[in-house]
């Protein structure tokens, strides 16, 4: 079964709205404040996974299966992003409740 095309355009779309949303995440790289950059690390850490996540994907149904392996690195830096942000929001809520 084909991919229709309308579908690769979906992938294109969402991978540049991810390269622009990496123009804010470099700013706030480069602020003063720690606690500011560490979110801005886990963001990046995000969007550099989306954006493995949808290329591979993207590649995998443009060119040839083969290039699926490229999701994968993404969907585990996105999971890992999400598994710092989940502790660190845990932790907050401790602290806040204690």
């Amino acid at each position: 079964m084909d991919i229709p095309d309308w579908f690769n355009w979906i992938f294109l779309g969402l991978a540049a709205l991810q390269v622009l949303g990496l123009v804010p995440i470099i700013h706030r790289l480069r602020g003063l404040d720690s606690a500011v950059r560490f979110k801005a690390r886990l963001d990046l850490l995000d969007a550099v996974g989306s954006l493995l996540l949808f290329g591979g994907a993207f590649l995998s149904a443009v060119v040839a299966e083969p290039w699926l392996w490229i999701a994968a690195p993404g969907f585990v830096l996105m999971s890992a992003g999400y598994g710092i942000k989940g502790v660190h929001r845990l932790r907050a809520r401790r602290r806040s409740t204690a």
